[in-house]
């Protein structure tokens, strides 16, 4: 079997993949497989048995569950084993994450962040000394960390921090002072990854100690969701930090911060893929022991259309974010964990699919409040009612959207870094770009009328059309507004999205096509199905927002030009969507879960 393909960050967009170079869930190996079924066994027997119990903070409770998933090595899959981590690949510790976070919020953030930006900056960034002393004991729950970077006048402008660090007269320690707010497991965190500016300008991390002078937290706050999680603002009032417990390089905090947040916004995806899943199985569930109008809801259309468009999301979300998994893993190749330079290289690998990290961010918090809301439709007044699973899911699931960098500072980024890399010289974008407004007066796609060559072949050229005129767009409005189009967010925003939804389709695509290949069309029709609807529902979409672009950056001749090329590319037949979504339905609602991964 042909190996998967390391593509670089962003090359989707102007680079057609086979099946073959890609991951996904059903290339899981034996290893994936048996800590899944590990994973998946705890967060049922420890997790779910003891939801209620997490639903509002119980703090021993989550300290027992974190000690008990470190006793199984579930807390150092992204530690090196030297330090008293697991060593497992991306693939596996995202399936870790999919497994753990399966709605029971208590546990979730607390797991999260242990898991993500509460230890990954130690883990790419420490000195050995400080690996040493933190990782082993982060890995066994001994240490509960957190992340403390917002504060109450920088929220997504977090690099402008107002905290202080000044240097002691006998260059031993620094002095810190200053607040972070809405700092996550802050009521019971013993460590804490902080920023501060040294000499007013030099933007520095450093690893502080809960016990020492000085440190001390709020009130835990009131929040919408997450009740079961701890958040509070914490005070550092002239607390000395060693010169040792400096992250990274004094002034450098933006690398420590950047590259810990680009990894931590990715592993937001398996946690709202795990989320998803479990809130869709309730709802399936319920609607099947609903009855009205003497049948069960489930067996009403539009009840099953919901239910339809809730997998859906979950196969596109979880076929992008394997997919990135995998890619992750490739970049990482050949670093060894205990060299001098493998915090660097490793920030260097993961930094250039920063932009996969945010697509995937934003796509899968959306997803999961899709379903979310989909599911308290469907409960009906049940929804809205605190005993029942939906009202809850749905208060959760909506801070996801904000935290790791809202969903509007991810978008902007994720043009800024396409943009960025193409003027390096990284991806020939501008190229493509070019190649796309050159051909297009000619072009005469065949997007349906005829008989296709065979499964999706019209999804695949729709997906194709569609990372044109993604370009077109993105090409038309930098041609516009040049340096300057960072200024123009609307338009930056709609360029984004189309890019998302490139990426959403095409992970989509060719997971299909590769199930297809592997295990034939008939045991892959649901697969089909799925990425029939989606892409056919998607694909008219592109073509309105690249019309709000053109009709926003151009009028009169021009914009009729514009026009006339984007209809060139966004010819398409549509096709009877009811009736696959009547099919999707149909297989899923007997087994009243999620059932297109099988581990």
């Amino acid at each position: 079997m042909a190996k998967e393909k390391l593509f670089k960050g962003g090359e989707f967009l102007i680079t057609d993949a086979l099946p073959e170079e890609v991951f996904t869930p059903e290339d899981f190996t034996k290893d994936h497989k048996l800590v899944g079924k590990s994973a998946e066994e705890f967060g049922v027997k420890e997790l779910l048995a003891k939801r209620e119990e997490l639903q509002n903070l119980n703090v021993p409770l989550v300290k027992e569950m974190l000690r008990k998933a470190g006793d199984l090595g579930f807390l150092g899959a992204d530690m090196p084993e030297v330090f008293g981590g697991s060593e497992l690949d991306k693939v596996s510790s995202m399936l870790i994450a999919e497994k753990l976070c399966s709605g029971v919020s208590g546990f979730m953030a607390a797991y999260g962040v242990q898991t993500g930006i509460g230890s990954l900056p130690i883990v790419l960034f420490g000195t050995p000394e400080q690996k040493k002393r933190y990782l082993p004991k982060i890995a066994s729950a001994e240490i509960v960390a957190a992340y403390a970077l917002t504060e109450p006048g920088h929220g997504s402008d977090a690099l402008g921090a107002e905290t202080r660090a000044e240097l002691s007269g006998d260059g031993k320690h620094y002095v810190l002072n200053g607040q972070k707010q809405f700092i996550t497991n802050a009521g019971f965190a013993d460590l804490f990854v902080t920023y501060a500016q040294v000499d007013e300008t030099k933007f520095t991390s450093f690893i502080v100690e809960r016990k020492w002078d000085g440190v001390s937290v709020d009130e835990e706050e009131k929040k919408m969701g997450m009740h079961g999680s701890s958040t509070r603002a914490v005070i550092f009032q002239n607390v000395k930090v060693p010169v040792e417990n400096v992250l990274g390089e004094v002034g450098r905090g933006h690398i420590v911060a950047l590259n810990t947040l680009n990894v931590g916004r990715f592993k937001i995806a398996p946690m709202v893929v795990g989320s998803a899943k479990t809130i869709f199985a309730e709802t399936i569930k319920y609607a099947k022991g609903r009855v009205q109008f003497g049948k069960p809801i489930s067996e009403y259309g539009l009840i099953r259309q919901k239910i339809s468009d809730m997998l859906i999301r979950i196969y596109l979300l979880e076929s992008m974010a394997y997919r990135t998994a995998a890619l992750l893993d490739l970049a990482l190749e050949g670093i060894d964990p205990t060299s001098a330079e493998a915090g660097q290289k490793t920030g260097e690998a993961l930094r250039k699919y920063a932009l996969e990290c945010s697509i995937n961010k934003v796509f899968g918090t959306e997803a999961l409040d899709f379903v979310v809301d989909e599911c308290v439709q469907i409960f009906g007044g049940y929804g809205y009612i605190q005993e029942y699973p939906a009202e809850g899911a749905y208060r959760d699931s909506r801070i996801n959207r904000i935290w790791e960098g809202t969903n509007e500072i991810n978008r902007l980024l994720i043009v800024d870094m396409l943009m960025r890399a193409a003027l390096k010289g990284e991806l020939p974008l501008l190229d493509a770009i070019r190649q796309v407004m050159g051909e297009i007066l000619n072009m005469r796609p065949d997007m349906g009328g005829g008989e296709e060559e065979g499964v999706l072949d019209k999804e695949k050229k729709m997906v194709s059309m569609a990372k044109k005129i993604g370009m077109l767009s993105a090409g038309a409005a930098t041609q516009k507004y040049m340096q300057k189009l960072a200024n123009e967010q609307e338009i930056v925003a709609t360029i984004a999205d189309m890019i998302i939804e490139v990426f959403a389709m095409e992970s989509a695509l060719l997971r299909t096509l590769k199930k297809v290949q592997k295990e034939g069309e008939e045991t892959s029709r649901i697969h089909i199905a799925a990425t029939r609807v989606y892409i056919n529902e998607t694909f008219p979409q592109i073509e309105i927002k690249a019309k709000t672009i053109f009709a926003a950056i151009a009028e009169g001749e021009e914009l009729r030009t514009q026009l006339m090329g984007l209809k060139r590319l966004a010819r398409h037949t549509p096709i009877n969507t009811i009736a696959l979504r009547r099919e999707i339905a149909e297989s899923v609602i007997p087994v009243a879960r999620y059932h297109l991964t099988k581990l």
